[in-house]
């Protein structure tokens, strides 16, 4: 059996990951009996992201380049799904190699009715502190699935329980255009956007979302110190934007972040000589959670070192969208 599929690829300035990423595709496609367009969303590149695309993909499979101003991941992929010719799509991001036969693992059950996927993430490490600072996160936000992955489901009631995310997620095209319908974000700025989460949340209420290891990907992260610190800013921002709502359960979290945070903050404007003693603290118990949750030497010294810088960023980032937050509510007010 032979089943349509478009891969919405939205991409700002990733050239430098787009060869490997649709070579990656183009490899898991002939491997499985899909018949695979792609829908490549050049959101404001100036990198030339989309000749690249072009010149990787070389005619293998079928191309249509939408290209737009900067607008964000969450609007890239609306644009790239609105062009999409199949019922089903798989959305993939730029930084993302799909391994050999996860395509020919996912076609096999859709064939059997199982049409939602999230990709499994493995977080590329080689060496790279900021990829192992990566993995633990997320590895301890879900321990549950992580210490024992298997090909499982889950609905709105398990939702927060699971990884997910849409750097690599396959669904019908009506179902994730009905999603996007229905999330309002907190803020005006459509770049700041959370593109998963909620979106996700509304489908676990409609189909339940399926994981498994044999749907399963690459990830290549930040591997600078600059890149890592401007991606943590952004994702604070983002995640309030996902989080900051009751149904989440970090949300006691979030409420919690911004009176302690600004807490720390006093205490260290008034003693600064207590800031790298803190500093020290986060980085030793952050290290030592790694290492007592089995990860390597590395892995555990990458999370230690890190997690005092990801706290500063990412909290800025929440503090961001709280003034966000506040600006875009008095607007709908006066509107």
């Amino acid at each position: 059996m032979s089943t349509a599929l478009s891969v919405v690829v939205p991409v700002h300035d990733e050239a430098p990951h787009l060869e490997a990423t649709l070579r990656a595709l183009v490899r898991a496609v002939r491997h499985s009996a899909f018949d695979a367009e792609v829908v490549f969303v050049d959101d404001g590149s100036t990198d030339g992201s989309a000749d690249v695309a072009r010149s990787a993909l070389d005619d293998a499979l079928p191309l249509t380049v939408v290209v737009q101003s900067n607008a964000g991941r969450f609007e890239a992929r609306r644009a790239g799904i609105a062009q999409a010719q199949t019922d089903l799509v798989l959305l993939l991001d730029g930084r993302v190699r799909l391994r050999p036969q996860s395509l020919a693992f996912a076609h096999h059950r859709v064939a059997e009715g199982e049409v939602v996927w999230n990709g499994h993430v493995h977080v590329e490490l080689a060496g790279n502190p900021y990829g192992a600072f990566s993995n633990v996160l997320v590895e301890l936000a879900w321990r549950e699935y992580f210490d024992d992955p298997r090909t499982t489901s889950y609905g709105v009631d398990e939702f927060d329980r699971f990884p997910k995310g849409t750097t690599c997620f396959l669904a019908p095209r009506e179902l994730l255009v009905r999603a996007m319908e229905a999330f309002e974000s907190h803020y005006e700025d459509p770049r700041l956007a959370n593109d998963d989460t909620p979106v996700l949340r509304w489908i676990a209420e409609h189909e339940r979302i399926h994981l498994s290891p044999s749907f399963a990907c690459d990830y290549r992260p930040r591997s600078s110190l600059g890149s890592f610190l401007r991606h943590s800013f952004h994702r604070g921002t983002v995640f309030l934007d996902g989080h900051g709502r009751p149904e989440s359960r970090f949300f006691p979290a979030v409420l919690a972040f911004y009176p302690t945070s600004a807490g720390l903050a006093l205490l260290a404007a008034r003693r600064p000589s207590l800031v790298p003693a803190l500093g020290f603290g986060v980085a030793v118990a952050a290290a030592g959670v790694a290492r007592m949750t089995g990860r390597s030497a590395f892995e555990a010294t990458s999370f230690g070192a890190l997690a005092p810088i990801y706290a500063v960023a990412h909290g800025a980032g929440m503090w961001r969208g709280l003034a966000l937050m506040s600006t875009s509510s008095k607007q709908r007010r006066s509107a």
